[in-house]
């Protein structure tokens, strides 16, 4: 069971990806019924570390969290070097079966500790040739977005940490704790590791907007009903085609694309957490038939909403 979480940062530790983690695992979920998990920031002394945007951080702990607890993570760093002690720190772990997860850069530690030796593995994209190059051992994919051997993870960029940890979440305590985590952090639930790491539009599965934001919360409590450009831009009192233009420029996507993005993700959560046959969850998702959420989803994921049901479904 994942109770416990250190988090090891070296010299100019990236701020983003130190910050989901924490956001993952340091955040007290429990009043609202969620796992807690003891969880340590740790440098090498206990002492200030530098970041990579221009001041530091005082983690609370020297390494020795590290040594007991059930996954260490290691975060990104501009130098992409670890000092002995941390390498050491890294084999323990491995060796008495906690999970060792890396989030970006971080795996070239993972690599130097000799953990990627014979494992598929990944990094962010810029710099997947440089870690086969430095640990040829290692089975390299450039295009996922995160993989799990064994006991070892590795992510890929930024963002991809964020569906590393909501995958070991989902592992350890199941589909709905990590589905309600994602839907406090205003993510989607599940990105499989598989998907490729360069997403040409992604769609935001919620927007903060300067002046759209009562009717985006209308829509999302609305999405089985029928939606027009129309219908839409007399709620905001605005002309069709200057609603239009203002949605774009606030979410970053059309109307018709945001809400076909919001229709798929409860989709998902509904295949996930329900029973509900397709014919059901298109109806209350407002897709109207099966036929046509089968063809959304399909186009958005690479998959059927029966296959995606089958492996993500939430085990009794």
């Amino acid at each position: 069971m994942l109770r416990s979480v250190a988090v090891i940062a070296m010299p100019e530790v990236a701020v983003f990806e130190l910050g989901v983690l924490c956001e993952l695992f340091g955040y007290d979920r429990t009043p609202e019924g969620l796992p807690g998990y003891e969880f340590a920031v740790c440098s090498v002394d206990g002492r200030p570390v530098p970041t990579h945007s221009g001041f530091a951080i005082t983690p609370s702990h020297d390494l020795t969290p590290a040594e007991t607890a059930d996954l260490v993570a290691v975060v990104p760093n501009d130098i992409r070097e670890a000092p002995p002690e941390v390498l050491d720190v890294l084999r323990r772990a491995q060796a008495r079966g906690a999970w060792v997860m890396s989030v970006c850069t971080g795996a070239f530690a993972l690599g130097e500790a000799g953990l990627l030796d014979d494992r598929r593995c990944t990094t962010h994209w810029r710099h997947t040739d440089e870690l086969s190059r430095r640990y040829p051992e290692a089975k390299v994919d450039p295009g996922v977005l995160y993989v799990v051997d064994d006991n070892i993870v590795t992510s890929a960029g930024t963002a991809a940490a964020i569906d590393c940890g909501l995958h070991l979440i989902r592992e350890e305590q199941g589909a709905e704790v990590a589905a309600t985590i994602a839907r406090r952090m205003v993510v989607p639930p599940h990105r499989d590791g598989g998907q490729a790491q360069f997403i040409d539009k992604p769609i935001p599965s919620s927007v903060s907007c300067e002046t759209l934001q009562p009717l985006i919360s209308q829509l999302l409590r609305t999405l089985d009903e029928e939606h027009t450009v129309e219908s839409m831009s007399e709620v905001v009192h605005m002309a069709p085609r200057t609603f239009a233009r203002r949605f774009r420029a606030e979410t970053g996507a059309t109307p018709h694309d945001w809400l076909t993005g919001q229709r798929v993700l409860l989709a998902r959560r509904l295949l996930e957490e329900t029973d509900l046959g397709v014919d059901a969850i298109a109806d209350r998702a407002g897709f109207g038939s099966a036929q046509t959420l089968r063809h959304h989803f399909t186009q958005r994921l690479s998959t059927s909403p029966q296959a995606y049901r089958s492996t993500f479904k939430a085990k009794a």
